[in-house]
């Protein structure tokens, strides 16, 4: 595809949008890059970046019920700075009853990872280690 310039975003229906922010950038440390509401229909939007790549997440809340979650395998991930950045996250995390799984130390390539569920059940994976091989 030569007019491709680059992976922009990733979006998510949600059902509550403040919700959502609030847990993305409680647990992925992202901020708010802008939001908008669609006077005609209502739908609410907000992109989400983390300061560090050119990947967003893009949160769409509309009158639809959210059907997909980020379930099974499927999952946005992060990297965290070290395995004691992920126990951290995942004792929050179990405290606040988001923690799904983990944490599971995988060893090379997968390193040490958890999934936390989002206030709609798609899922978020915090990792330390992932495709390397001296994590």
């Amino acid at each position: 595809m030569a007019s491709a310039v680059g992976f922009s975003h990733v979006a998510l229906q949600v059902s509550e949008i403040d919700r959502s922010i609030a847990f993305y950038q409680r647990w992925a440390g992202m901020t708010i890059i802008d939001r908008l509401e669609d006077p005609k229909t209502g739908n609410k939007a907000a992109r989400l970046g983390d300061g560090v790549t050119s990947c967003e997440i893009a949160l769409i809340q509309s009158s639809l019920p959210v059907e997909h979650a980020l379930g099974g395998l499927c999952h946005l991930g992060i990297g965290c700075a070290d395995r004691e950045a992920v126990d951290r996250l995942c004792a929050d995390a179990r405290r606040e009853g988001c923690l799904s799984r983990g944490p599971i130390d995988s060893g090379f390539p997968l390193g040490y990872w958890a999934f936390l569920a989002d206030p709609d059940g798609h899922q978020l994976e915090v990792s330390y280690g992932q495709n390397d091989p001296d994590a």
